[in-house]
C-alpha cells in the first residue's frame, strides 16, 4: 500500500533500526520505546489489522510468534517475560493501520494495561 509507513519501512524506502528480516517478516526497535526493550514485528505483506485475519494467515501468525521467541531469546527477555500486543481500530490504540505486534520488556508491566 503505496501510503502506508510499515509498508515503506518494510521496502526499505524509510529507515529503521532492524532486528530480523526475511522474506515474510520485519522486526525493528520502536522509535518511541514504552518499555526499556520495546520492538515491533510486522508482515512485509500489508494487512489492515488483526481485524481483517483469516484462517488462511495461520502459517504467518506461527511464523511471527516463532520470531519472537527467538528475538526475546537472543535480547535476554525471555527468562524474565515480556508482552506481546497488537491493537485493532482507533478505540484499541492502533496508530498504524498494518497489522504489528508490539514486543515490550525490560520491567515489570503492570495489569490491566492503560
Amino acid at each position: 500500500m503505496a501510503d502506508c509507513l510499515f509498508c515503506k519501512i518494510a521496502a526499505g524506502d524509510i529507515p529503521s533500526n532492524k532486528l530480523f528480516e526475511d522474506d515474510q517478516l520485519l522486526a525493528f526497535y520502536d522509535i518511541d520505546p514504552q518499555a526499556p526493550v520495546h520492538f515491533l514485528v510486522i508482515p512485509k505483506r500489508h494487512i489492515d489489522s488483526a481485524a481483517v485475519l483469516t484462517e488462511d494467515d495461520a502459517a504467518l501468525l506461527g511464523h511471527i510468534y516463532a520470531v519472537i521467541a527467538q528475538l526475546a531469546a537472543r535480547l535476554g527477555i525471555a527468562e524474565n517475560g515480556y508482552r506481546v500486543v497488537t491493537n485493532v481500530g482507533a478505540d484499541g490504540g492502533q496508530s498504524v493501520k498494518h497489522l504489528h505486534f508490539h514486543v515490550l520488556a525490560g520491567r515489570s508491566l503492570a495489569w490491566p494495561p492503560g
